[in-house]
């Protein structure tokens, strides 16, 4: 038999060899069940690409979305959030529970009520501890938190007093918004700090914020803010359906117990109005340690559920 005939046998039967392989094995493997046998255990998606035919803006300061940049910028941040399914999703169960609170500082104090997002950016409505060492829902260092009134001892750290270090937050924002003329610029200040934003100014001969070419995280962070707005804001339209009983209730069924003197033992002044350690923490996440020895007499409020836990 000649080369050509011999090599044209080979090729026939590997051929034959591989469907007869691959008939065998799709008739071995079962059929998939259809998704309808899955039932409540599916949770069905569909990905597809964000919207951006619209306007958009940030604290009343529109977004330039003429500018291809911008809208590649904001389509990256839009896409994370809408399909960060986990934290997207916590973030909205916890907003009943936060923003109120929240939304009423920033109204008292004249800051517009898109800073509420930049809570959520900052520590997804937790008292978060960033490896720098920024505590609390607005993340503040140390020395900033006590430059803008905040207790921060061994004992109390009001960083993660929410009430009290939203009123600072809303002082900080404010400075900025001062120094450089618009609300964009103060949250990309609160973001990298006021002395890199300025020199970052300064070196690239711009005032807009969407002209900048600063680092990573700033540069991403107005565009994260305003994308956490637009699916909290609109969370059906990003796939997110919740019940009213799935959102976190307020804590605010409270009492007010004013304490002049000192506490050895916080665990029992817990026990003493019948609530649980834990309880007195989760209502008062400021008492970091688990006495309150006050050695300047100051008078503390501290707040313990009316519901016995």
């Amino acid at each position: 038999m000649n080369p050509k005939t011999l090599y044209g046998y080979t090729v026939l039967l590997a051929g034959f060899l591989t469907i007869a392989f691959f008939t065998s094995y799709s008739e071995e493997t079962p059929n998939e069940a259809p998704l309808s046998d899955f039932g409540a255990t599916t949770l069905p998606q569909t990905i597809q690409s964000v919207r951006l035919d619209k306007s958009f803006d940030f604290a009343g300061e529109p977004l330039p979305m003429d500018n291809f940049d911008v809208r590649e910028r904001l389509d990256r941040e839009l896409s994370v959030n809408a399909y960060w399914h986990s934290s997207t999703l916590l973030n909205l169960k916890s907003s009943t529970r936060y923003f109120p609170v929240i939304e009423k500082i920033l109204k008292e104090n004249g800051v517009p009520d898109d800073f509420k997002y930049l809570a959520v950016a900052e520590s997804s409505l937790r008292n978060a501890r960033s490896p720098a060492g920024a505590k609390g829902f607005w993340q503040f260092m140390k020395n900033t938190g006590a430059a803008y009134g905040l207790e921060i001892n061994s004992e109390v750290d009001e960083r993660f007093h929410l009430e009290k270090a939203t009123r600072a937050a809303c002082q900080y924002l404010k400075d900025y918004k001062e120094k450089y003329g618009s609300w964009t610029l103060a949250a990309a200040a609160y973001n990298m700090g006021g002395t890199r934003l300025s020199k970052e100014l300064e070196a690239q001969g711009s005032d807009s914020y969407y002209d900048l070419n600063l680092n990573e995280e700033t540069n991403r962070y107005i565009f994260r803010i305003v994308a956490i707005k637009e699916v909290l804001s609109h969370p059906q339209s990003f796939g997110f359906y919740l019940d009213n009983d799935d959102f976190f209730e307020p804590l605010n069924d409270y009492q007010t117990i004013k304490v002049e003197g000192s506490i050895e033992r916080l665990a029992d002044f817990a026990a003493k109005y019948g609530v649980s350690y834990r309880m007195l923490k989760v209502y008062n996440p400021w008492l970091i340690s688990s006495k309150l020895t006050n050695p300047k007499g100051k008078t503390y409020e501290i707040r313990l559920p009316k519901k016995k836990f």
